[in-house]
Order: structure tokens, then C-alpha cells, then sequence
């Protein structure tokens, strides 16, 4: 059950290489400043310019939103990335190792996911795609 959801979201354009540093930048700090260890919050920081290095390449532009999520007993960062191109013509092939439709090594989808503890992609060719990352980070009960 949640307790609670952090009401401040950032919303971040992706038009040029420079906003896929921002939000690498501001995922890794967004995660430090709720706890999260260094690791964590690089390997969310990672996963966050992935998707967005790819909103880039294939789509030409998008943005991607960050949030904090409280539950009872864990703290999530998330980041929904979404753009209005082309799409996916198939998930399954996107999301296999060394699959690339662009001059990249195919890694990016999957690396992501492989990064974060929740993955989700939905893609609808022709109108765009939309990736949710989440990390969380579970809070000790001192009183177990």
C-alpha cells in the first residue's frame, strides 16, 4: 500500500545531447538525495541516459519525467521517458542484446532494464514510445 507519492515531478525536454547529460545529472542527484547508495544511483543514472540517448537517436527529440514514490516501506526514483516518433516495430528484438535499428551497438534497451528493478515499454508504431524505469531502495525497520 502506498503511503505516499512525492508530489514534485521534473519534467525534462530531450532535444540535443546536452539535456541527456541534464537528466543523467539530475536522476544521479535525485537519488542521492533520498538515500540511495552510490551504486544505485549510478546505475539508475546510467539507465536514464540510455533511454534518453535513444529518445534522441530514434525519435528526434522527447522528454522524460522524474518523481519520487514513498511506499510503506521503500523509496522509488522514477523516470518516464516518452517521445512521439516513429515507434517499435518489434519489442521482443528490441529488447535482445545487440539488436540495433541505427548504428549502435544494441545494448541500450536492455542495459537499461537490466539496470533498474522495474522496466516497462509500450511503443505503438507509428505514435511514439513510452519507457518507465524505477529503482528502489527499501527502508530498514529499526523496531525488527
Amino acid at each position: 500500500m502506498r503511503d505516499a507519492t512525492e508530489d514534485s515531478a521534473c519534467r525534462l525536454p530531450l532535444r540535443d545531447e546536452s539535456d541527456v547529460a541534464a537528466a543523467r545529472r539530475h536522476a544521479r542527484g535525485l537519488a542521492l538525495e533520498h538515500g540511495f547508495p552510490q551504486s544505485a544511483s549510478e546505475a539508475m543514472a546510467t539507465a536514464v541516459s540510455e533511454i534518453a540517448r535513444n529518445v534522441l537517436v530514434h525519435a528526434g527529440g522527447g522528454e522524460i519525467v522524474m518523481r519520487v514514490e514513498c511506499e510503506a516501506d521503500r523509496t522509488g526514483i522514477v523516470a518516464i521517458a516518452t517521445d512521439d516518433g516513429p515507434g517499435i516495430l518489434s519489442i521482443d528484438a528490441a529488447m535482445a542484446d545487440g539488436h540495433s535499428t541505427g548504428a549502435g551497438l544494441g545494448l541500450g534497451l536492455p542495459s537499461a532494464r537490466r539496470l533498474v528493478d522495474e522496466f516497462q515499454i509500450q511503443s505503438l508504431v507509428g505514435h511514439g514510445t513510452t519507457v518507465t524505469l524505477k529503482k528502489w531502495l527499501t527502508r530498514v525497520n529499526p523496531r525488527s
